[in-house]
């Protein structure tokens, strides 16, 4: 029988060096660039948690390098939207790797 990788299990996914590196918005509008977002709603309100959640899963999963990480995320942020985000296995695991406490969190 064939063994199928899917993608999500190899795709590469960016994680930053420290938490403190993030030091993105933490209120009003976030206007996330085309690379990043596709979608036609990019505008993400971080006073909304709907909002909030989105533009943190759609930027860990599809940030290309620290500086996009550092440009939208924002340590505080990250550390208490954390167990509610819906993110890629693979994603989540690297993240929690690199920093236990987001996988204290979580538990």
């Amino acid at each position: 029988m064939e063994t199928r990788v899917r993608y999500a299990e190899i795709r590469p996914y960016t994680v930053p060096d420290s938490l403190s590196e993030l030091t993105g918005p933490t209120d009003g509008f976030v206007e996330l660039p085309i690379d990043l977002d596709w979608s036609q709603q990019r505008r993400y309100d971080l006073a909304v948690d709907k909002d909030r959640r989105r533009l943190y899963e759609t930027v860990i999963r599809e940030a290309m390098s620290p500086a996009e990480l550092t440009r939208f995320l924002h340590a505080g942020l990250l550390l208490q939207l954390w167990p509610s985000l819906w993110l890629p296995p693979r994603a989540r695991s690297l993240w929690q790797e690199k920093f236990p406490e987001l996988r204290w969190i979580a538990a």
